[in-house]
């Protein structure tokens, strides 16, 4: 029997870069409740957000993480024909195939690089995280591309009095490559199936070919609706609020991490009111910063997390070094979390 040659990459992965990219349109709260009998304290009460942003028509899944991307390959110090694979998370990439990360890995500029798409709702920068690092120690690829992007503006029920004000775009994307110390801890990740109907799309594409619209949602002019995410809140945050904070325990026990050894804490943008509850819960000391980027970005579900750690960086509230835990959580259900050190 012939053996096989054992691959061999680094020892260790570690985030080298970040990069961020935001829509130029903001979009305040109250735009949004010129279609929904609310207020503008209710909402910032009931998310924590005050403005989001919205893409514009050139402003496509593509452009905006190519914007995000070369400025995540810029802060990492390689050129992008470095980038072994591309690895991007999003649900609102509207063409089935191809992947858009094939796309964005070409117009970049990369050296033919594997390039391909997941869909694992705001945890999917985790899960995407995961499998970077698992090539670059695999040794498959020495720099992978991960990026989290979406246009939940084009997803968003703007009547939906319970999710018209959650959603905004936007990209963010990171670059891991080799270590030689450990800077990306175990992966606590994981579904619960049985609870995938507390956030969905509200119909599936193939109900548009069938030609029976009784069943379709409809507007106040009786038009059909076009798909959007909606969700059961209150399950959705029991579920956050109480699930998601042993999930970011066992990812810090797994990094052999103790919440007094933690810089910052960034979880996914879901609500202010669900990360105020899971810093709580996790005893974080008063010297832990914690990422609230939703105020003015809104839930951009698989870019959230790389979006908030740009940001922190950007404006000094965490540094080059600091020891992170990030966690996303979301629809599926599904979860991701680990403890990182920043770039």
């Amino acid at each position: 029997m012939a053996k096989i040659k054992p691959s061999k990459g680094a020892p260790y992965a570690r985030i080298l870069g970040v990069g961020g990219y935001r829509p130029t349109r903001v979009v305040p709260n109250e735009v949004i409740l010129e279609k929904i009998d609310s207020s503008d304290e209710w909402i910032r009460s009931r998310s924590g957000i005050e403005t989001r942003h919205w893409a514009g028509p050139d402003e496509t899944v593509a452009a905006m993480a190519i914007e995000a991307s070369g400025k995540a390959i810029a802060d990492a110090g390689i050129g992008a024909e470095q980038i072994g694979a591309v690895v991007v998370s999003t649900v609102s990439h509207f063409s089935q195939t191809p992947a858009v990360a094939t796309e964005i890995a070409d117009k970049l500029g990369t050296d033919r690089a594997a390039a391909f798409d997941i869909s694992a709702g705001c945890a999917g920068f985790g899960y995407g995280l995961t499998l970077a690092k698992g090539m670059v120690v695999e040794g498959s690829a020495e720099y992978v591309l991960v990026i989290g992007v979406e246009r939940l503006s084009d997803l968003t029920d703007l009547e939906d009095r319970a999710t018209a004000f959650l959603f905004g775009d936007g990209a963010g994307a990171v670059v891991v490559g080799p270590s030689q110390e450990p800077a990306i801890g175990p992966t606590v990740w994981g579904s619960e199936g049985d609870k995938a109907g507390t956030i969905k799309q509200t119909v599936p594409w193939d109900r548009f070919r069938l030609g029976d619209v009784s069943e379709l949602p409809l507007d106040a002019e009786g038009n059909v609706k076009f798909p959007a995410i909606t969700q059961e809140g209150q399950a959705v945050f029991r579920w956050a609020v109480f699930e998601m904070a042993k999930v970011a325990q066992q990812a810090l026990d797994a990094a052999g991490i103790s919440p007094d050894d933690l810089d910052v804490f960034i979880p996914h943008q879901a609500n202010v009111r669900i990360i105020d509850s899971m810093v709580k819960t996790l005893k974080l000391p008063e010297h832990v910063t914690v990422a609230r980027d939703i105020r003015t970005t809104g839930n951009t579900s698989a870019a959230s997390i790389p979006l908030a750690m740009e940001r922190l960086l950007a404006t000094g509230e965490a540094k080059s070094g600091d020891t992170a835990l990030v966690i996303g959580f979301g629809a599926g259900l599904v979860y991701a979390a680990t403890v990182v050190t920043l770039p």
